[in-house]
């Protein structure tokens, strides 16, 4: 009996201690941090009136130091309203902010480009990189008219023996095409404007050098064609209009 009383009583003493310790176990247990919903934003330095380097910020955050003609790449950004500065990276100063709604899962564009020879102003675009059923086995490309005294609006067309246009992709200035379906294949394509088209500025290998005739447009491929730089024959070449190309995806 007097075993049986001395096991009770130690029974009983350690029962509060165990509900301390498993009522400890469940408050320290962290709670799941919830994943921040993101977007996809690409900078890129089209503005040919500022051929310093520039910064851009989201949210005062540098996402990126790009000379003229650079873009970043697809860089992620949390969703909501998000502030996007470009800064003269020599001074600090700011030439241009824009605040921008960002969705999960969509990726954008941001363009710094000239709107007066002595303003920058940002275009922000929507990038839509899902490829449509009807458009399998397809390239796709689209327009970006940055292009200061440049006639308006301008477009897209093939040169072979003729000028042929690429319906869809007229573009104002300061304004872009949706993207449109091409057969894959090699093609000189051109900025042009008017009818009948006259050439502004080619293609060519992308690069903005109008070097070279033919490029590659692949099957399953997201091109953009910037038009960018600005009409006025005391500025250096490489700020004159020049149509470059880069891929999406």
């Amino acid at each position: 009996m007097e075993i049986t009383f001395i096991l009770r009583r130690a029974a009983q003493a350690l029962l509060p201690a165990t509900l301390l310790l498993a009522s400890c176990s469940k408050s320290d247990t962290p709670t799941p941090t919830p994943a921040v919903d993101t977007g996809k934003i690409n900078v890129y330095h089209a503005a040919a009136n500022a051929s310093v380097n520039l910064k851009f910020l989201v949210d005062d955050a540098e996402k990126a130091n790009l000379t003229y003609g650079q873009n970043a790449g697809y860089q992620t950004v949390n969703t909501g309203g998000r502030v996007i500065k470009v800064n003269v990276a020599s001074t600090g100063s700011t030439a241009n902010t824009q605040t921008v709604a960002v969705e999960k899962d969509k990726n954008y564009s941001l363009f710094a480009y000239a709107s007066s020879p002595s303003a920058v102003t940002s275009l922000f675009v929507t990038d839509d990189l899902a490829i449509p059923a009807a458009s399998a086995g397809k390239a796709r490309i689209r327009l970006v008219h940055l292009g200061l005294g440049v006639a308006s609006p301008a477009k897209l067309s093939t040169v072979v023996a003729g000028v042929a246009d690429i319906a869809g992709t007229d573009a104002q200035f300061a304004g872009y095409s949706s993207f449109v379906d091409i057969i894959p294949g090699q093609y000189n394509i051109a900025v042009t404007s008017g009818t009948p088209s006259v050439v502004i500025a080619n293609v060519a290998d992308g690069s903005g050098s109008g070097t070279g005739t033919n490029k590659t447009y692949e099957a399953g491929k997201i091109y953009t064609v910037i038009l960018r730089g600005i009409v006025n024959p005391l500025l250096a070449a490489d700020l004159q209009p020049k149509a470059v190309l880069i891929q999406n995806n």
